[in-house]
């Protein structure tokens, strides 16, 4: 299965806008938060986690999904948000703790739900796998021919909801695809030093489903395997895993020093930035012109900047609101 020309510039388009609202968002974090660096300070206080370099695992698996279909991400979500169609403007919002976000500042990052196209994240790890397994088995129940996906990192291989999720997804047959990005660290723990099989694809086997492992973070390869994965679920040829190579640009969150990763790993993911890399292929087999290149990247930085002015110009939730959709 390859790629259309409208599919990978659909792929190189949204990778470009996600990459420009990262690189916006981590702008905007660092305000207030110097001499000292503190967390709390400045307009986005908190934790912030980046995709970036991880953008290929985001256009090759939701270039297959539309609305209706159910994705449950981690808490490095931007990337996923954006390719499954999340209201660029109210996540940005939310990540500025608006009034105007999607759950009206309430949840921050890792929090983000868009119900619209049926989009939800966590910050505890493997925690969207049981609910993807959930709206899979729901959609079964019904007749429908929608799929669930759930992307975790590589560390979430070693939790016991991975197991549990698999182990369900098998007997029920469910129709969801479990996605691994796998960047190598867990925080900063190396993929080797945690887990005991070098590959977690391998793990598809012992409940009975077919496992894939992709590697070079080449968004067309990811599109292939995807693309067969996501298939198969909705004829009704139940779940499938799905491990990808990718790069993690970044820390762990901003403000990680990095002291883990070996002299010179990082200088090797950045010249293997898998953004230059789709362009140039586009660029070189004719699928996209220079005045086309320019034309994308402006209309993706656009959409970013007017989704940041908006955000910076929203209000905040009144303090009356604290307790608002608050069930007990």
């Amino acid at each position: 299965m390859t790629p259309t020309r409208p599919q990978f510039l659909w792929m190189y388009e949204t990778m470009v806008k996600s990459r420009a609202f990262e690189e916006r968002i981590a702008t905007a974090y660092f305000e207030g938060k110097s001499p000292v660096f503190n967390m709390a300070n400045g307009p986005i206080p908190g934790e912030m986690h980046l995709s970036n370099g991880q953008e290929p695992c985001a256009v090759g698996v939701c270039a297959h999904l539309d609305a209706a279909d159910f994705v449950t991400a981690t808490h490095r979500p931007h990337h996923i948000a954006i390719a499954k169609g999340v209201d660029l403007d109210a996540m940005a919002a939310e990540i500025f703790g608006k009034k105007t976000g999607l759950s009206g500042g309430r949840g921050g990052h890792m929090h983000l739900f868009d119900a619209r196209v049926n989009f939800a994240c966590s910050g505890i790890i493997a925690q969207g796998m049981g609910p993807a397994v959930g709206a899979a088995t729901a959609f079964k129940l019904r007749g429908e021919k929608r799929v669930a996906v759930a992307f975790i990192g590589e560390g979430a291989a070693n939790q016991g909801a991975f197991h549990e999720s698999l182990n369900l997804a098998a007997v029920w047959q469910a129709p969801v695809v479990f996605v691994i990005e796998d960047n190598g660290w867990g925080i900063s723990v190396s993929k080797a030093q945690s887990t005991a099989v070098p590959h977690n694809d391998s793990r598809a086997a012992a409940y009975g489903m077919l496992g894939h492992r992709v590697t070079g973070n080449d968004p067309a390869a990811i599109f292939a395997v995807a693309g067969d994965a996501i298939a198969r679920a909705r004829a009704g040829g139940g779940p499938s895993l799905i491990e990808i190579e990718t790069s993690r640009l970044a820390g762990h969150f901003i403000g990680d020093a990095e002291g883990y990763r070996p002299a010179g790993e990082k200088d090797a993911l950045f010249a293997r930035d898998p953004i230059p890399a789709l362009r140039g292929r586009l660029l070189a087999e004719g699928m996209m012109s220079e005045a086309e290149d320019l034309a994308l990247v402006k209309r993706a930085e656009s959409a970013v900047e007017q989704a940041i002015a908006k955000a910076r110009a929203a209000p905040f939730p009144a303090a009356a609101e604290a307790f608002d959709h608050v069930f007990a």
